[in-house]
């Protein structure tokens, strides 16, 4: 008899949620984690303290140029380790929590790395060294994913830091090249680009935030050049000089062209992400993964090894938390006999900046790919009441509907809060709505949320307010 029905590796967003919900569901779990504490990247080095910084900086960033204009006269002081440690706190009271949760669920946890073995066991390798093969019904991998890297360029978390040491930085940089103009390069360029340093961001496409709603995208761009990011678009890295006090940074057009030097105090390499499956023995196991490295599951999550599934980062699609969350609750459902379903076509996403950036289902530019026919309504925030008298007036609602049916593909939000409007979005799509819908639903007054109303409003081309 197995000592356990379900084993799952790694305890990021996933992971440990689908193992709560197995325990739930009156399933016998353990966990296997290789941090020293639980939580993934997410909330040791990515979504969690990146918003900690997000907000602290935001919040010295309106103190010193926002509050007058108010009426509040302050002269903010930089507290930069202060401002690391209340980071540092929120960190601890996410993972602690977690760590509680697994326990209230009576989940076992083995501290260290784990390797497939087959189908039913999975070895574990202690912080220590020692080893103990543990036999289960099925494994779950969640190992999330880990930072890509550029080749020729070596990151020290110093001078060259990714993301986990950009969060960290002893002193403030007087200057800061990010490469990468995707979410995680423009948040956390605008941390400290709020604080104080000059922050260029090189992106080898000729646009920032791939994947995103096209005029959002652009929209985007604007305002945070208005915030003193730099851009240079089209532009790659070919080589970085580290002898110097500073880096010298060589860079030249995509196309091809002359190169240039840039100088730099800090380079912060946020290309990416990319599976982390290393020392899982996948191979050995006969587990299948495609050319990106990322493990091949079916409609159940069920790798090419029955009794194997994998969830999150390490399977296709958007490297969200969130997405790892469903598909952990759903992996568990379907060990239990229901029927466990992720709805990709509702799968919000937000980018953390002022204003916020968030998105749900198609953008323009995928309908048109799609040759699907669609209506569209937009309100600006600009004739938002709440919007005016709170000083946040930047950014649209975008509603995309389809011509013939109405129903609701996409709403796409540049705008203060955006992350929390998007989710009434999101339940309209998870239950089909229509624009129609959106705009017959009653709004409090006054609210953000009233100018994705006049979005769905305006896609029949009736908006009140504008």
């Amino acid at each position: 008899m197995a000592a356990y029905d379900l084993i799952v590796i790694g305890t990021g967003p996933g992971g440990y949620v689908c193992a709560i919900r197995a325990a739930q569901l009156g399933k016998k779990v353990a966990v296997v984690e290789k941090r020293a504490t639980h939580g993934g990247t997410c909330l040791n080095v990515g979504c969690i303290p990146s918003k900690a910084l997000l907000h602290a900086s935001l919040a010295y960033a309106e103190a010193g140029h926002g509050f007058a204009g108010m009426g509040i006269k302050v002269a903010p002081e930089l507290d930069l380790a202060a401002m690391l440690a209340f980071k540092d706190e929120g960190v601890k009271g996410n993972v602690d929590g977690v760590a509680f949760l697994l326990k209230k669920n009576k989940i076992d946890h083995f501290h260290g790395s784990g390797r497939i073995l087959g189908p039913s066991k999975v070895e574990v390798t202690f912080i220590n060294g020692e080893k103990q093969t543990v036999d289960t019904n099925a494994i779950v991998i969640a190992t999330g994913s880990e930072v890509a890297a550029l080749p020729r360029i070596t990151i020290d978390e110093k001078r060259v830091v990714s993301s986990t040491g950009a969060l960290s930085l002893p002193a403030l940089p007087k200057r800061m090249v990010v490469i990468g103009a995707g979410y995680i390069g423009l948040e956390l360029g605008s941390v400290w680009s709020r604080l104080g340093s000059a922050v260029t961001v090189v992106e080898m496409l000729d646009r920032i935030t791939p994947g995103l709603d096209a005029e959002v995208a652009r929209q985007l761009q604007r305002v945070l050049q208005r915030q003193g990011l730099t851009f240079k678009l089209g532009t790659k890295v070919v080589g970085v000089d580290t002898k110097g006090k500073s880096l010298k940074l060589t860079i030249e057009p995509a196309a091809g062209g002359k190169a240039e030097t840039l100088e730099t105090d800090v380079l912060l390499v946020a290309v990416g992400r990319v599976p982390s499956t290393e020392g899982l023995g996948l191979a050995e196991a006969g587990i299948r993964c495609d050319e990106r490295g990322r493990v091949q599951v079916d409609r159940r999550y069920e790798t090419s090894v029955p009794g194997v599934f994998a969830i999150g980062d390490v399977i296709s699609g958007p490297m969200l938390a969130h997405k790892a969350e469903d598909e952990g609750i759903a992996v568990a459902e379907i060990l239990a006999g229901q029927a466990g379903h992720v709805n990709y076509d509702a799968i919000p996403s937000v980018i953390y900046t002022a204003p916020e950036v968030a998105s749900v289902g198609k953008t323009e530019e995928e309908l048109k790919s799609a040759g699907v026919e669609y209506k569209v309504g937009k309100f600006p925030f600009t004739a938002n009441g709440r919007a005016k008298v709170n000083r946040t007036t930047e950014g649209f609602v975008k509603v995309l509907a389809d011509a013939d049916t109405d129903r609701v593909l996409g709403v796409h939000i540049i705008g203060a809060d955006a992350g929390t409007m998007i989710a009434e979005a999101a339940v309209l799509m998870e239950f089909g709505g229509s624009a129609e819908d959106l705009a017959r639903t009653c709004h409090a007054h006054p609210t953000l949320n009233e100018a994705v109303k006049e979005a769905a409003l305006a896609v029949d081309k009736r908006a009140i307010h504008m």
